[in-house]
């Protein structure tokens, strides 16, 4: 029996012994997660703690490693033997794997009564949804998008802010080069060159072209002038980085900026907690900008999925675990700690720092816009296969004396060739 037909099966199984259970039960939920350190760690107790006041029984499942891989091998295990998780940490299409394979519950009862059509963003609600119904709930926003900088050593170099077109970011970063400072702090691990590569292909080509390029996978947008321009400048970036890049992890290159060490990174917002953790302030100690673009907003969002269950007290655990994640003191209490911005629109940001701040407000510009996107980098645009092809062209070029003309054909070929 295929993966879907078990699934399916259970899910029958289950729906029979709820409909069964008691009607008052106690709510009880299951939670798989890999937030198991820093403030992620503190976020979820702080779940939990809501979830018990609520009356709630919460049973945690932590799976510390690998950036989510080993919770999803464990994952898997738990499903085929009926034995799913109540609620799973999830994102992006992997969502929509697991709804096409009959695995999730839908929320939709709760949706209504919470009114999240009218609070979560019409680009984060078609990932939460699947056929139009609700099967997972969004914990918080992150910006990839984002330059953070060393305000001293831009200072150095006669510049107060962060450049704002790609042809400034290169004068600048010249500048700084010739004065002996390193421009750009990086880690060389693929999905690190993928954030830049993404960033760059917004700035470049503008949202129309990010959505042709990175979500629709368009070939005539990948072989196109503008994402040979892209390659161009991923290669002028490449010479910008010092000799020690590969292999560093991200948090090293914020610290590089945070040190001196060099004047800008292009890492999502949760570089912000690095700072912040250090007790740096913004505006004073360090600088936030979006990457050059034109009303573009690169997102990646967190989310926790319902996986169908067995019994009453699993099926209302579900619930008021989702109502409490979308609900307003969660998703400020969980991104205050993450560095990220609610995914709930109207939120009061009184106690969020001013890149939070300005984040929000790029965001509602960006989706009047038609520019609020979803990372490529970060698995929100297109599932593992895809990315993954797309990423490894990008990390051959950025490592290697490669033309631009020789990486867009490779970039063609294999997206072609994951299509398959």
């Amino acid at each position: 029996m295929n993966l879907r037909k078990t699934i399916l099966a259970t899910g029958v199984a289950f729906s029979a012994l709820a409909t069964a259970s008691f009607a008052h039960a106690e709510p009880t939920a299951e939670v798989l997660h890999w937030w198991t350190s820093g403030g992620e760690a503190k976020a979820v107790s702080a779940l939990k703690e809501d979830f018990e006041a609520r009356g709630g029984k919460w049973v945690d499942s932590p799976v510390a490693g690998g950036g989510g891989d080993a919770a999803m091998t464990v994952l898997r295990s738990r499903v085929l033997s009926g034995d799913a998780p109540a609620a799973v940490q999830l994102k992006g299409p992997a969502i929509q794997d697991w709804a096409e394979q009959g695995a999730l519950a839908d929320l939709n009862d709760v949706a209504e009564a919470e009114g999240w059509d009218k609070v979560i963003p019409p680009a984060i609600q078609s990932v939460m949804k699947y056929e139009g119904d609700y099967v997972a709930v969004p914990v918080n926003i992150h910006r990839v998008d984002w330059i953070w900088a060393n305000p001293e050593l831009l200072a150095k170099v006669g510049a107060t802010e962060a450049p704002k077109t790609w042809d400034e970011f290169n004068a600048l970063a010249d500048k700084l080069k010739a004065a002996g400072i390193t421009p750009v702090a990086h880690g060389g691990q693929p999905w690190q060159d993928a954030t830049v590569f993404e960033t760059v292909v917004l700035g470049l080509g503008g949202p129309e072209f990010y959505q042709q390029a990175l979500v629709d996978l368009d070939e005539d947008a990948l072989k196109s002038d503008t994402m040979k321009a892209v390659f161009d400048q991923m290669r002028k970036i490449r010479g910008y980085v010092d000799a020690d890049f590969p292999g560093r992890d991200w948090n090293l290159a914020t610290a590089m900026v945070m040190n001196g060490d060099a004047a800008m990174q292009i890492m999502g917002d949760w570089a912000k907690g690095e700072f912040l953790a250090a007790g740096k302030v913004p505006g004073k100690d360090f600088i936030c900008s979006a990457t050059p673009s034109e009303h573009g907003y690169l997102f990646n969002v967190d989310s926790f999925a319902m996986f169908n269950v067995s019994g009453d007290d699993k099926v209302e655990g579900q619930k008021l675990l989702a109502e409490l994640i979308v609900g307003q003191k969660f998703q400020e209490t969980f991104n205050l700690l993450k560095g990220s911005i609610p995914a709930r629109l109207g939120v009061p940001l009184d106690k969020f720092d001013d890149c939070a701040k300005k984040s929000e407000a790029d965001l509602l510009a960006a989706q009047d816009a038609g520019g609020f996107l979803p990372s490529m980098a970060h698995g929100m645009a297109l599932r593992g296969h895809l990315s993954g092809a797309i990423i490894d062209v990008v990390t051959a070029h950025f490592n290697s004396d490669m033309s631009s003309d020789e990486a867009v054909s490779r970039l063609v070929e294999a997206v072609e060739l994951a299509k398959d």
